[in-house]
C-alpha cells in the first residue's frame, strides 16, 4: 500500500547527517569525542549535578544500574507486568527475580498502593516504569525506597522530556536512571540509551561495566599525549558502549527534545478533541507541576465497542493506518507464566487494559494531514 501511514517514524534532519558525516571524516567511529559530547550534553540538559553513562541500548542501561546497586542472585526487584520484557529480564541476567505489582487503571503506571505488601527479606530494589511519557507517582514509592532501605531504579524509556512535581525525570531522588533513544523514542540515535546518577560511585561501577570491566576508559587511553597503553580489567563486565556515529545523531536530537514534546502534545491534544464523545478511552492528562512527554498515544475500546480490539487494528491496518499495541503484560508471556506460575487474573487492572489498549500514529514527522487521516480513519471503524 503505497500511503500507507506507518506507527512510527524517526525525526532526522540535516543537522544529524553532517555530524554523522564529520564523525565518520573524523576516524572516530566507535566511542570518542561525540559520545562525551553527548553525556555532557544531556547531563546539562537535566541539570543539578547529575552524571551521564552513554550505552548502546537502554536495556544495557538497566542491566548497568542493576549491577552496580548490588543486585545479585536470589534478590527481589518490585517492577510492573505492564512493560517491555526488557524490564524484567535484566533482572534475571543477574539471577535475580522481578516481583510484578499491578498497574492504576488510568495512567498504566505501577500502583504505589500495592507495593508495599510485595516487599520480603528478598526485595532489593523498585524500578517503576514511566508508561507512554508520564510519570509513575514517585513520592510514595521513594517513601517506600526509603522506609525498606531499597534501590530505586527508575525505566525511564518513555520519558524524556517527562517531568514529575515540576522535575524532570532523570533529576529525583532516585538511584539511577535510565532513558532510550531507540528509533520510536521521543528522541533517538538509531540505538541507545543512557544512564544518569548522581552518585559517584555508581556512575563509576557503570563506566567500567560497560566496557568490559576495564578500569580505564578506551577513550581516554588512545587520547592521551602520554604513553596509556596499560589498564586493567577490574570485573567481567560488558560491551555496551555507544558508538559516536550514534551519539552525533543524538547531540541533535536532544537540542530538539523540547520542540518535540511540544509538537506530541499539541497532537495528543488533538486526539483527544476529536474523539469526544466517541465510546473511547483517552489517555490520563499529566498533573498540575507534571509533564507528559506524549512518547505514545494510549487510548482503550470501551467496553460497549462492538468490535474486539483485534478487529479495529486490522480495519485501520485496511484504511491504511498503522497501529500497535502497548504492551502484552508479562504474566500472559510464556516465560515469565511458567516460570513463576503466574495466572491471567494475577494482574487484573493489566489484563483489562491491554484488552481493549490500542496505540496510535504520534510522531513527529506526521502532518496535519496525516493526523486528520487517522482521526477520520477512527470515526469511521467507531461510527460504522
Amino acid at each position: 500500500m503505497s500511503n500507507f501511514l506507518p506507527f512510527a517514524l524517526p525525526d532526522i534532519g540535516e543537522e544529524e547527517i553532517a555530524e554523522v558525516v564529520n564523525a565518520l571524516r573524523s576516524g572516530w567511529v566507535t566511542t570518542g569525542p561525540k559520545t562525551k559530547q553527548f553525556e555532557s550534553d544531556f547531563s546539562a540538559f537535566l541539570g543539578g549535578g547529575l552524571e551521564s553513562i552513554s550505552v548502546n541500548s537502554a536495556t544495557a542501561g538497566l542491566h548497568l544500574a542493576l549491577e552496580a546497586c548490588g543486585i545479585t542472585e536470589g534478590d527481589e526487584v518490585i517492577t510492573t507486568p505492564y512493560t517491555f520484557t526488557a524490564t524484567a529480564e535484566v533482572i534475571r541476567y543477574l539471577g535475580a527475580h522481578p516481583v510484578f505489582v499491578d498497574i492504576e487503571s488510568d495512567t498504566f503506571n505501577i500502583n504505589p498502593k500495592l507495593i508495599e505488601e510485595k516487599i520480603t527479606a528478598k526485595t532489593k530494589a523498585i524500578m517503576p516504569v514511566h508508561f507512554a511519557g508520564l510519570s509513575c507517582d514517585m513520592k510514595p514509592i521513594l517513601e517506600i525506597a526509603k522506609k525498606y532501605n531499597l534501590k530505586v531504579i527508575e525505566d525511564a524509556a518513555h520519558a524524556l522530556p517527562t517531568k514529575y512535581q515540576n522535575q524532570l525525570i532523570g533529576k529525583l531522588e532516585s538511584d539511577i536512571t535510565v532513558f532510550s533513544f531507540y528509533a520510536t523514542k521521543t528522541i533517538t540515535t538509531g540505538e541507545g540509551g543512557m544512564i544518569v546518577t548522581r552518585n559517584p560511585e555508581l556512575a563509576q561501577r557503570c563506566k567500567t561495566m560497560r566496557l568490559h570491566g576495564i578500569n580505564r576508559d578506551a577513550f581516554d587511553r588512545y587520547t592521551s599525549s602520554k604513553p596509556a597503553w596499560y589498564y586493567e580489567v577490574v570485573a567481567p563486565g560488558f560491551k555496551y558502549n555507544l558508538t559516536d556515529i550514534a551519539s552525533s545523531i543524538g547531540i541533535h536530537q536532544l537540542k530538539k527534545a523540547c520542540q518535540f514534546q511540544v509538537r506530541r502534545e499539541e497532537m495528543a491534544k488533538e486526539y483527544i478533541k476529536a474523539f469526544e464523545g466517541l465510546p473511547l478511552i483517552m489517555p490520563a492528562l499529566a498533573q498540575a507541576g507534571d509533564l507528559h512527554a506524549w512518547h505514545l498515544f494510549v487510548m482503550r475500546l470501551d467496553e460497549s465497542f462492538k468490535i474486539s480490539r483485534e478487529e479495529f487494528i486490522q480495519k485501520m491496518v485496511e484504511l491504511g493506518i498503522g497501529c500497535s499495541v502497548h504492551f502484552i503484560p508479562l504474566h500472559l508471556q510464556p516465560y515469565w507464566r511458567e516460570t513463576y506460575k503466574l495466572n491471567d487474573e494475577d494482574f487484573p487492572v493489566a489484563l483489562k487494559n491491554y484488552r481493549r489498549a490500542v496505540s496510535l500514529p504520534l510522531y513527529t514527522k506526521m502532518s496535519e494531514a496525516d493526523q486528520d487521516r487517522v482521526i477520520e480513519a477512527v470515526k469511521k471503524i467507531v461510527c460504522g
